[in-house]
């Protein structure tokens, strides 16, 4: 903390170091902002989880071509 508060203070600092120290130190003190999420329209995000448990067994070889594989 007292490295980012250095760089900021200082006036021979290149100015993307000092504004991206401040940045940092602000982000420490105060928290990062709020990023809303939002779909389409500003509507809230819909989220659907579903679960399959079916299962099959398929044999998925070709059977006597080389199903378009080029040798």
């Amino acid at each position: 903390m007292r490295s980012l508060a250095a760089i900021m203070r200082q006036a021979d600092a290149p100015p993307s170091a000092r504004i991206q120290a401040i940045a940092i130190l602000l982000d420490r003190g105060w928290g990062k902002a709020v990023q809303p999420i939002a779909g389409e329209d500003g509507e809230p995000l819909r989220i659907v989880i579903r679960q399959f448990n079916e299962t099959i067994d398929a044999d998925l070889t070709p059977t006597g071509t080389t199903a378009g594989l080029v040798n």
